[in-house]
């Protein structure tokens, strides 16, 4: 694979330069997670009428229909400018390309264009307390009433709930089914009366996740996203976004910054001699690089009109192992002179949950061996 660029996309890249460096806002320090939540919905507003959100969309949506090499370049060159992270992740990353692939026309219509400017903020209802590494073992149900169906159970570990408007829900909609076949696939209207929501703080001492309890909550016929009882298959398009797509490609941008910083920080403060440090940052070259060349793979895949598929869990494996190395060794690059919960800090204690989020490391090398490797289930 040619891995240079084209005239035409050093051109894109310098156009993103150029707004960039016309438009970037710096945040403020926030009072609280809501001012937070107000100041990136404007901001995601600004880049969106910029069309610089969702450029993989088709036009017809809001997006440019750009490739995936011009989306992976933007998402370099905003992750450089140390630009804060869109507000909309879920909506942008998740739930817009299973809509794009899944939904109908008129979800489309309807739910596309407010996700780009975050004018509705979505969530993710898909772990449970008792289904978390199996997620097919989900018991939220929903029961069949007129024009729609009831919704009652739990879930967990929902990012920004009491902010959303959306939320995209696996739920069982056939007991009588084997567990994978008996799930559909449904968006629900986190305003809707029997939802409660309570949030979950973290070890960062921040409080994006939620717990969210469903009580017979009404969710319409028109909600269901794919066909009924198939909503596994409409799981593992957002599964593998979020694996291949959504976190390896920004992550290795962010952690070539980090790298960089830390490199700096360790010959300043004479610290490249200590073993640890250096034999770290060295692993964590070594681990980036690894990255990137899957990250180039996943590109090939949609630059081929292809979904990302199970390989996405050993890119989601390589992330997870990069940044949590990474920041083991940023501690001991910092010393003891850090203070307390400053930013090294505060990606060590963050990146405990990488191993978790998006599907455990156990999950991911089970889909590895029974799905690439061909191993026996079990």
């Amino acid at each position: 694979m040619d891995l240079s660029f084209t005239p035409e996309e050093e051109a894109f890249a310098a156009e993103v330069r150029a707004w960039l460096a016309d438009n970037l806002e710096r945040p403020p320090s926030f009072d609280s997670l809501a001012d937070e939540i107000a100041w990136g919905r404007r901001w995601q507003r600004k880049l969106a009428e910029g069309r610089w959100v969702g450029l993989h969309w088709p036009a017809a949506y809001g997006g440019r229909g750009a490739s995936p090499l011009q989306v992976a370049i933007f998402n370099t060159e905003y992750t450089r400018s140390r630009a804060r992270q869109l507000v909309n992740r879920v909506g942008i990353n998740l739930a817009g390309p299973t809509l794009l692939a899944h939904g109908t026309d008129e979800q489309k219509t309807r739910w596309l264009g407010p996700i780009l400017t975050a004018d509705e903020i979505w969530c993710q209802l898909f772990s449970e307390p008792g289904a978390g590494s199996d997620l097919a073992g989900l018991s939220t149900r929903a029961e069949p009433v007129d024009d729609g169906w009831l919704l009652t159970g739990q879930k967990v570990w929902t990012s920004y709930a009491q902010f959303a408007r959306w939320g995209i829900c696996l739920a069982r909609t056939d007991t009588d089914a084997p567990k994978h076949r008996g799930i559909s696939y449904l968006v629900v209207d986190m305003a809707a009366e029997g939802i409660d929501i309570r949030p979950l703080v973290q070890i960062t001492g921040e409080a994006e996740f939620n717990e969210v309890f469903f009580d017979e909550v009404f969710v319409p016929t028109d909600h269901l996203v794919g066909g009924l009882n198939q909503g596994w298959a409409v799981a593992n398009t957002t599964l593998a976004h979020e694996r291949g797509t959504s976190f390896p490609f920004k992550e290795q941008v962010v952690h070539e910054v980090y790298l960089h910083e830390l490199f700096a920080e360790a010959a300043a403060g004479g610290r490249l001699d200590i073993p640890e440090v250096s034999d770290g940052l060295a692993q964590a070259y070594v681990e980036l690089a690894v990255l990137r060349l899957h990250n180039w793979r996943t590109l090939t895949r949609l630059a081929k009109g292809e979904e990302p598929g199970p390989e996405s869990s050993v890119t989601k494996l390589a992330w997870t192992d990069m940044t949590q190395h990474l920041s083991d060794t940023a501690l001991d690059v910092v010393g003891p002179a850090s203070p307390l919960w400053g930013t090294w800090e505060r990606q060590w204690l963050w990146s405990k949950a990488a191993s978790i989020a998006g599907g455990t490391s156990e999950v991911q090398r089970t889909i590895i061996g029974e799905r690439l490797l061909g191993l026996p289930r079990g």
